[in-house]
């Protein structure tokens, strides 16, 4: 286990210590919880999303060549 340390203005800390409290969770496990929160939410589509991309044809063909970019090595990094 790692241990991070942040600074954060007074009205965020005491935002995430309200809502910590609100769940009954301490500090460090609230901060835990909501970051692995953002990171599933953020990270997945929901599939009425997913649906509204795979329709655009421009963009699957743009996703699909920067697939292949990707594999042949045909790319930078910025």
């Amino acid at each position: 286990m790692k241990t991070v340390t942040m600074r954060v203005d007074d009205s965020i800390y005491n935002m995430i210590k309200l809502a910590a409290d609100g769940q009954r969770r301490n500090l460090s496990n609230f901060i835990e919880f909501a970051t692995m929160q953002y990171l599933t939410s953020s990270q997945f589509v929901e599939k009425d999303e997913m649906n509204e991309i795979l329709e655009d044809k421009e963009l699957v063909n743009n996703l699909m060549n920067g697939l292949e970019d990707f594999k042949k090595g045909d790319y930078t990094i910025v």
